[in-house]
């Protein structure tokens, strides 16, 4: 369990990937990550050096030190637009980083599953889960070890040299999605996605919607 809770952000906006992608949701960044430090000095020898995230420090909007599971579900029930006797209605609160499950305990998810929240992770994969979890999102990074071979969602970015997609179509997931990666190749990247998943129907292509529409 977190005794404290580090947070780069808090923010209210739409789902902008995957299979519930266009669902309004607050979505609470922790700081961190074990792929990563965060730092451009490092990013060469990164175990994922293509993170195009910021997730480093809490000073982000909403972001901060929260010493107990309560508080930081305050402040993430705060975001939500619709709420009635302390609860979030029809909320949807996504856990990313950085890597959430570092710090996303039974504590936090019990403490939103009590202000009317659905619970979802955006996660490398590398780490347990705890339980009680509502939408798991696996996103594999290089040739990392998983700790996560099943769940809702697989969310590879694409492409990998060390993360081909063969490597992952045998796990359990309900929704394989490969989603092509940004930067300046991108165009070439949405191409060769779309060809795998022509060629490979187990696979939907996965856009980031956020991005294409100018929306955080």
């Amino acid at each position: 369990m977190a005794s404290v809770y580090q947070v780069k952000e808090v923010f209210y906006t739409l789902q902008g990937e995957g299979a519930r992608s266009g669902r309004a949701a607050v979505f609470c960044r922790f700081a961190g990550c074990n792929l990563w430090s965060g730092l451009e000095r490092d990013r060469a020898t990164a175990l994922c050096d293509f993170c195009d995230t910021d997730f480093r420090g809490t000073d982000g909007p909403g972001g901060g030190r929260f010493e107990s599971a309560e508080r930081l579900a305050e402040q993430i029930l705060g975001q939500w637009p619709a709420r009635e006797h302390g609860r979030a209605l029809g909320g949807y609160a996504v856990c990313t980083g950085g890597e959430p499950l570092l710090q996303l305990d039974v504590a936090l998810i019990a403490a939103l599953h009590a202000r009317g929240f659905e619970v979802a992770v955006e996660t490398n994969g590398t780490q347990p889960a705890p339980p009680g979890i509502d939408w798991l999102c696996v996103s594999p990074k290089a040739d990392v070890p998983l700790a996560l071979k099943a769940g809702d969602e697989l969310k590879l970015i694409f492409p990998q040299p060390a993360a081909p997609p063969a490597r992952f179509a045998r796990l359990d997931f309900a929704e394989f999605f490969l989603q092509p990666m940004d930067g300046p190749a991108r165009a070439a990247h949405t191409r060769q996605a779309l060809a795998y998943c022509e060629a490979h129907p187990q696979w939907r292509l996965g856009l980031q919607l956020h991005k294409l529409l100018g929306i955080p």
